[in-house]
């Protein structure tokens, strides 16, 4: 029997997986645009990750040093990059910063201020005034809880566009036609019920993948759905060995202490009460790159200097900020140490140690969110699928992304998906016919899980995935733990063919939703531990023990992954379109 006899299908102009911040951006560019659009999410979409975002938004507003200018940021975020930043993606981002975070505040968001009313803005890790010469404020804020309110400004604004919402809809595969790509196959989570979503343009806006790790200040839902979903489309991931580990995780829970805690004077010391930072990185100290941060942390762990029991976190100090000053600017802060770690930070030090955050790697595109594969060498558009935000790599991050640079990720690119969809369609941009067999295709995995009988457990699976890429593919990494840690995930892929679950209902099933999670996990995971075993240099936050230095000769360019373990290379773009290139040098 065909499966695909009967599936229900709903046509759309464009199709959103995603209701995070990049997701909600181009839903509010496109339905206010007067086309029909529908955002597909798996949580409600004001609790998608983008919530769980603290410290803020960069632009160069200038409002707290009295001048700041775009090309200052671009060269921050280029020099935070490692150089493996694309300098025209950069460009876009730094120059149309100021309008996006204004276009935000006319939507209802509403950032701290400045007793003059202009929008606080606070110092964050790489930002500098005038090409490096001293620390810059940037961050534009919301308290500690600038996600949040982002999310939630965003999500009032669709609503008043009257965008469509597939709330708590899973998205199980792309559908793809021999032109393009014709739509996704998504299933309702309260129901069971599976539909065609036809669109003329996908846009992935996925998020991340952070739970392939132990250690992460990633919620559960970061499992890397976009990824899995290209993947078996047959289209690649870029630099995907880039994972980024935040300095300031509680430790023992992972959860987030944001960077703002260290914008606002907060430092780290170690069980000797020295402020490290100051010997590995004395021009910006605290506030350097997160990836330096991160691995001068792990050093003081790993060479006795960590505090506890076990020497294996290391101490933030805010108490001598006050108590006014954390209960204004660290408010969020502050509850989720006395929560998670059971300390209050107006009287005592926080635990952290660095820990999973972000991936700077994904589906690779251009700065109009178009996704892009590599063909005989070259660049080659997909037809009808974008893709913005974390899931995506248009390469404004790079090997390293600088803090606020995230959020500012989501609105300016997801604003540019919509902007180029809508002008597409306009230009006669049509719907990619598929076949049924295209359809029969989606429902592959589906079917597996409904029909595997006795097999090993999801959990079991995807602790063992976890532990094995904390393990080998952590902050530091050699050629002979990866290898080994290889052939883990190999024999942890064919055991995931025959994995089982008990629960085959179809109401509230999310013994099923786990189970397609875990797929896009172990394809995340694959892709991440084959490209850091190939990038034999150390650069940004890919840190080699066996090869510590950046290699420009070998390695300035994309790695591109495609789902059978082969390779492939793009070069980076080094030619912003109005300033000069920022030329290549070493970083602090």
């Amino acid at each position: 029997m065909n499966i695909a006899t009967n599936l229900a299908v709903h046509v759309f102009d464009a199709v959103i997986i995603g209701g995070g911040g990049a997701g909600l951006r181009a839903s509010i560019e496109l339905a206010q645009s007067g086309l029909n659009v529908a955002v597909i999410s798996k949580v409600f979409p004001t609790r998608s990750h983008t919530v769980s975002a603290q410290g803020g938004i960069n632009a160069a507003l200038g409002n707290t040093d009295g001048y700041d200018d775009w090309r200052w940021h671009m060269y921050d975020t280029v020099m935070g990059s490692d150089f493996l930043g694309d300098q025209e993606a950069i460009e876009y981002m730094c120059k149309n910063a100021p309008q996006n975070i204004y276009e935000l505040e006319h939507m209802g968001l509403p950032f701290s201020r400045n007793k003059n009313g202009t929008i606080y803005q606070r110092a964050f890790g790489g930002a500098t005034r005038d090409y490096g010469k001293e620390q810059a404020h940037r961050t534009c804020c919301a308290a500690d809880r600038t996600g949040h309110a982002m999310l939630h400004a965003l999500y009032q604004k669709n609503l008043a566009v009257k965008a469509k919402f597939f709330n708590e809809w899973f998205a199980i595969d792309l559908v793809k036609a021999d032109s393009g790509i014709a739509g996704v196959l998504a299933m309702s989570i309260e129901t069971g019920e599976i539909v065609f979503l036809k669109a003329k343009a996908t846009i992935l806006a996925t998020g991340g993948a952070g739970r392939i790790f132990q250690t992460t200040t990633n919620a559960h839902i970061n499992t890397g759905d976009g990824f899995g979903m290209a993947l078996r489309a047959g289209l690649p991931l870029q630099d995907m060995e880039f994972w980024q580990f935040h300095p300031t995780g509680i430790y023992g829970a992972g959860v987030l202490v944001t960077e703002g805690s260290r914008g606002e004077g907060g430092y780290l010391i170690n069980k000797d009460g020295e402020r490290y930072m100051e010997r590995y990185a004395p021009h910006l100290k605290d506030l350097s790159c997160r990836d330096i941060v991160a691995r001068s942390s792990m050093i003081e762990i790993r060479e006795g200097r960590g505090v506890g029991a076990k020497g294996d976190y290391v101490l933030l100090k805010l108490d001598h900020l006050g108590e006014d000053v954390i209960n204004k600017r660290l408010p969020g802060i502050r509850d989720l140490a006395i929560t998670f770690a059971g300390v209050d930070p107006v009287k005592n030090p926080i635990p952290v140690v660095p820990t999973c955050h972000y991936i700077m790697g994904g589906i690779p595109t251009n700065i109009h969110g178009q996704v892009l594969t590599v063909k005989n060498g070259q660049d080659q558009v997909v037809q009808g699928l974008y893709a913005a935000g974390e899931c995506a790599c248009v390469s404004v991050h790079g090997a390293n992304r600088l803090g606020a640079n995230s959020l500012l990720d989501l609105v300016v690119f997801g604003r540019a998906a919509g902007i180029h969809i809508q002008k597409s369609i306009r230009e006669g941009l049509d719907f990619c016919e598929e076949t049924r067999s295209d359809l029969d295709k989606s429902f592959v995995r589906l079917e597996r899980w409904n029909k595997n009988e006795k097999g090993e457990s999801v959990e079991e699976i995807r602790t063992a995935l976890q532990k094995v890429m904390q393990e080998d593919f952590g902050v530091f990494r050699s050629a002979e733990p990866m290898q080994g840690g290889f052939k883990k995930l190999e024999d942890l892929r064919q055991r995931l063919q025959h994995a089982s679950i008990k629960d085959k209902s179809n109401c509230f099933n999310t013994s099923r939703i786990e189970a397609l999670e875990l797929d896009n996990l172990m394809e995340t995971a694959l892709a991440t531990a084959t490209s850091a075993n190939d990038r034999t240099e150390s650069r940004g936050a890919h840190a080699r023990y066996d090869f510590p230095e950046r290699d420009d000769k070998h390695w300035l360019k994309h790695s591109v992954y495609f789902s059978d373990g082969q390779i492939a290379y793009r070069p980076i773009n080094m030619k912003p379109l109005e300033v000069k290139p920022i030329e290549l040098q070493a970083r602090e």
